[in-house]
């Protein structure tokens, strides 16, 4: 490059604040380096690429991200939006979600209390959020009840779990007279899709299992949302479309979410290239070993994302607290909702078209084996 090239970025000049300024403006006129010039990259990328009607967008969750009210204002506004269209969180952001749709109260604490003193006034902290102990008690009490119901008694996919899990706190939402206070309610509504990667690690496995000594039928099919996810990023690029990642800190859902095309690819034998768009925020580092802080460049090498569209991707490293709800303000300014894809509904549909696919490549390759050895039984030595 020349050094023409290197210097065509925008002139670093921005406008003095005022104090009026709208977050979009904000982050347009001040996020100019660091790691604010990758949220507005980021902020770029979600709303004028992501958001495109062809992309399908699934999202991951972890940190807890519900008590701290980022599921009212953040995570809901972007599903009712369209922005969203299926999500892998972990169980304990949607176990505590649920104490919203209950209306249980969670409280703005501090982080330098006495935990001793806490655990015996009954109050649980999770850093600088309090609440009642009896909330973890009639949660749980209403995860029993609803799952110990004749249409929760078979195995089903997490997805099916969290619908109809969604359904019974939407009918309590709105016995109590509130609105839009949970994200298994929304969720429910816009039928998006919530799978859980490790569902036996958080309060609502815990509880399934309790009724399972008890011989309930309930049974988390893990199979079930591997083939679930795949098949929903499968379908998108299938009929022309596109796959986007908006990564919310990282762990087991970031996986998740991702390993969709390794799974399409590598294990199902099926041609694809990966993720077309990959945006993450988080505070990992990348150099430690831990999937959060685990690159785009390197999510090439196994798949995941689309060699030719690593341009596409973004890692901010920042507060998911901070960044995640000065994204979806940025977005929600700047794009008009989109029609509900509704992928819940279609889970049937995708499914079938990923099952055809595969059995299709599979019979290819049993036939190219079949003619590499002669017709004869392989050689497994």
């Amino acid at each position: 490059m020349t050094q023409n090239e290197y210097l065509r970025g925008q002139r670093i000049s921005p406008k003095p604040i005022t104090g009026k300024e709208t977050v979009a403006e904000l982050v347009e006129n001040a996020f100019l380096a660091y790691n604010a010039g990758r949220l507005a990259e980021g902020c770029r990328l979600f709303a004028e690429r992501m958001l495109e009607d062809d992309v399908t967008v699934g999202m991951s969750l972890t940190g807890a991200m519900t008590p701290a009210g980022l599921g009212m204002s953040t995570m809901i506004p972007l599903i009712e939006a369209g922005f969203v269209d299926w999500i892998v969180s972990t169980g304990a952001n949607l176990y505590h979600d649920a104490h919203f749709g209950l209306g249980m109260a969670m409280h703005r604490g501090t982080p330098f209390a006495d935990d001793v003193v806490l655990r015996e006034e009954g109050v649980v902290r999770i850093y600088d959020i309090f609440f009642d102990y009896d909330v973890l008690l009639s949660t749980d009490r209403f995860v029993r009840e609803v799952s110990a119901r004749s249409e929760f008694q078979r195995p089903m996919s997490t997805a099916e779990y969290h619908y109809l899990l969604g359904g019974y706190v939407l009918e309590r939402e709105k016995a109590l007279g509130l609105s839009r206070k949970s994200v298994l309610g929304a969720a429910h509504a816009a039928a998006v899709p919530i799978y859980t990667s490790s569902p036996g690690d958080s309060s609502i496995g815990m509880n399934v299992a309790e009724l399972a000594l008890s011989g309930s039928q309930l049974r988390f099919d893990v199979s079930a949302d591997v083939n679930e996810t795949s098949a929903i990023v499968f379908f998108a690029k299938v009929h022309g479309g596109k796959s986007g990642v908006l990564i919310i800190g990282g762990g087991s859902p970031k996986n998740f979410v991702l390993q969709t095309e390794p799974q399409i690819q590598e294990v199902l034998g099926i041609s694809e290239k990966g993720h077309d768009y990959y945006l993450q925020l988080t505070d990992a580092r990348p150099d430690t070993g831990g999937l959060s802080g685990a690159t785009p460049s390197e999510a090439v090498s196994w798949g995941k994302v689309d060699p030719d569209k690593l341009p596409g991707t973004v890692v901010a490293y920042l507060d998911n607290t901070v960044a995640f709800p000065i994204l979806a303000s940025y977005a929600l300014a700047r794009r008009k909702p989109r029609k509900l894809k509704r992928l819940y509904d279609r889970r049937t549909e995708m499914m079938r078209e990923l099952t055809d696919s595969y059995l299709e490549a599979k019979a290819d390759r049993d036939a190219r084996a079949e003619a590499a050895t002669g017709g004869g039984a392989p050689n497994l030595k």
